[in-house]
């Protein structure tokens, strides 16, 4: 199968469980993304990458979504049309929290950096 149309499968199918997952689950306190989907050459088979940040443990989502997966599957043969339908694996991808990980780090260097002296009104910074 040529890797454009794989890639056009991904793409559909991450809508379709992200649209599914966000309607059908709820996740107290935590932001759920379906971040990536990648389906295997026979489309019997994809893993699909998911985000989680928030209060609940990644652990915990995957584990919820791994126990529905039929029902999420069934979800997703109803709405889009292939020979097979994959039988998907979730799997955690860090990335979503290590995003935000990185902008609360770079706050805290912020606020506590120590403050340049302001200029008097008229003179400009020699460095710029």
């Amino acid at each position: 199968m040529p890797t454009h149309r794989l890639d056009k499968v991904n793409e559909l199918l991450k809508r379709e469980i992200g649209s599914y997952v966000q309607r059908e689950f709820e996740w107290p306190g935590t932001i759920v993304s379906i971040l990536d989907v990648e389906v295997t050459e026979d489309l019997r088979e994809a893993r699909v990458w998911v985000g989680v940040v928030g209060k609940m443990t990644a652990g915990s989502v995957v584990e919820k979504l791994s126990r529905y997966r039929g029902m999420i599957q069934g979800a997703l043969a109803r709405r889009v049309v292939l020979r097979h339908t994959p039988k998907l694996s979730f799997r955690h991808d860090d990335s979503a929290q290590r995003g935000v990980d990185m902008v609360n780090l770079l706050d805290d260097i912020e606020k506590n950096l120590p403050k340049a002296p302001r200029l008097p009104e008229g003179e400009s910074d020699p460095e710029i």
